[in-house]
């Protein structure tokens, strides 16, 4: 294992100089370390001169006992009741060894002592498949970004090493007291089934690094008297060729999700997917080694085929250059995991825009180009107003697909097919923006049609035909707009 010693900083960036001697003093003596992003963004910055990104995640991960998973809690517990610290927020997971911590550091002298976390902010996370083992950009309960801020600092590196010099010098910028953390037990994880849950056994740091996914996220700073750098897999070879490369050749079997990690990352920092790694993600595409195929059930995909596919994939649309992430994801054929219409289509980039114009969401705009959408929806878990609007979008088409399709159709005729029962002015924009159907009527009612009503509102009725609220009166609306529809659709 490659490990390099370096001395311990006054702080590093996005963390508050007290906090890292505050973590030390608090783990008991038990093994901690910075891991993930953290460590990443770290060296590409001070080695490689990229630009900062801004705080990175504050990932750390605490090594306990044999087979237990107990240390992050113990370790969340003994922050709280420190001095120096004010208890925010305490989210636990305790089948998986992981809290959650929102703190704030204060001057010792006014903060309150906790001895444990007031009972009102202890709330147990919903439970879950699995955690991906990173997890870029987390964000606030409003969805907002968790860290916005970063720590100035320049500290000395040991024996004047080079590395440690940079690893250690921070960027400038300003500083801020509320703190987030994610504490985790270190872990193992077995993958028993191919894209399925994984079984989590407790172990030790080394590995916590093994189950993840890319060589430049399997680095650990260990927090002590000194700064030691972990790099049991070649991280940093990988970061100075700018490479993504998974950590062993079944990377893409169990977790096929990789494949849009590698995506994100690639897009998001310059990196290229490794040869060796490449070649991987097509030999198991190609051997398609999952029990779910295409057309199965959407229920019986396994985790990493449905809510997970659609976790990564919504953090890719909505966080990353998804234009480059898209792009390479269909060079490697990695689509196919959605649906073979997504690996073939070549007018997505047309329609991801048009729903950008039109107030669409990306994912559903994406998704629509396949026949099979709404199953696809299904399995991937989407939200239930997502999954109602490519149902709408499908029964739209088999209507624009009728038998008489290709006969001339008033705007009266047009305007009942595309307000019949079930239907939208979404799933037409949708329509309009995957090109489904013809463009021009589509467009008509979208802009100018749909906003024509009766010239009498339903009181006016009342009042001049003497009609009474009921079908009859919705009846006399309906028969007014078509009337004025008739007359003013065509201006």
């Amino acid at each position: 294992m490659m490990a390099i010693a370096l001395t311990l900083p006054p702080d590093l960036p996005g963390m508050p100089p007290a906090l890292l001697p505050l973590l030390v003093r608090c783990s008991a003596g038990c093994r901690i370390a910075l891991v993930g992003g953290a460590v990443r963004d770290l060296l590409l910055h001070r080695l490689h001169h990229d630009a900062w990104r801004g705080v990175p995640d504050l990932d750390l991960v605490v090594e306990g006992r044999a087979d237990e998973a107990a240390a992050a809690p113990r370790l969340a517990r003994s922050l709280a009741g420190a001095p120096e610290v004010r208890l925010c927020d305490w989210r636990e997971h305790g089948a998986y060894g992981t809290v959650e911590l929102e703190l704030e550091l204060r001057p010792a002298a006014t903060a309150p002592a906790f001895t444990h976390p007031p009972a009102h902010t202890i709330a147990a996370r919903p439970a879950i498949a699995s955690e991906p083992a990173t997890n870029p950009e987390p964000t606030t309960a409003a969805g907002q970004p968790r860290r916005d801020s970063h720590r100035a600092g320049a500290v000395a590196a040991a024996d004047s090493d080079p590395m440690a010099a940079a690893l250690t010098a921070g960027p400038a910028g300003g500083s801020a007291n509320l703190i987030q953390l994610d504490l985790a037990t270190a872990r193992r994880e077995e993958y028993l089934q191919a894209a399925d849950n994984p079984r989590v056994r407790f172990g030790r740091l080394e590995d916590d690094l093994g189950r993840r996914d890319f060589t430049i996220n399997a680095m650990a700073l260990l927090l002590g008297d000194s700064l030691l750098l972990l790099d049991p897999h070649g991280g940093l070879a990988d970061l100075r060729h700018r490479q993504l490369r998974f950590l062993h050749g079944g990377s893409v079997r169990d977790d096929p999700t990789r494949l849009l990690r590698a995506a994100r990352y690639g897009a998001r920092l310059g990196f290229q997917l490794a040869d060796c790694s490449r070649e991987q993600a097509r030999a198991t595409l190609a051997a398609w080694p999952w029990r779910w195929r295409h057309g199965d059930p959407p229920a019986q995909a396994p985790p990493a085929l449905g809510t997970r596919l659609r976790m990564e994939l919504q953090l890719l649309l909505e966080r990353e250059p998804w234009p480059q992430a898209l792009a390479v994801l269909q060079d490697w054929g990695a689509l196919i995991l959605l649906d073979p219409a997504l690996q073939i289509d070549r007018r997505w980039r047309r329609r991801l825009r048009w729903a950008e114009r039109l107030g669409l969401e990306r994912m559903t705009a994406l998704l629509a180009v396949t026949q099979t959408a709404a199953e696809l929806a299904e399995r991937l878990q989407l939200p239930h107003r997502q999954q109602r609007l490519l149902v709408a979008l499908q029964q739209l088409r088999i209507r624009l697909d009728a038998p008489d399709r290709d006969q001339p159709r008033t705007v009266v005729q047009w305007c009942r097919l595309l307000e019949a029962p079930g239907g939208s002015a979404e799933a037409v924009a949708l329509a309009l923006a995957a090109g489904i159907g013809p463009r021009r009527p589509l467009l008509r009612w979208w802009l100018r049609w749909r906003h024509i009503r009766a010239p009498l509102s339903a009181s006016e009725l009342i009042a001049t035909e003497g009609l009474r609220p009921g079908p009859a009166l919705g009846a006399r609306l309906h028969q007014l707009r078509e009337q004025r529809l008739a007359t003013e659709g065509l201006r």
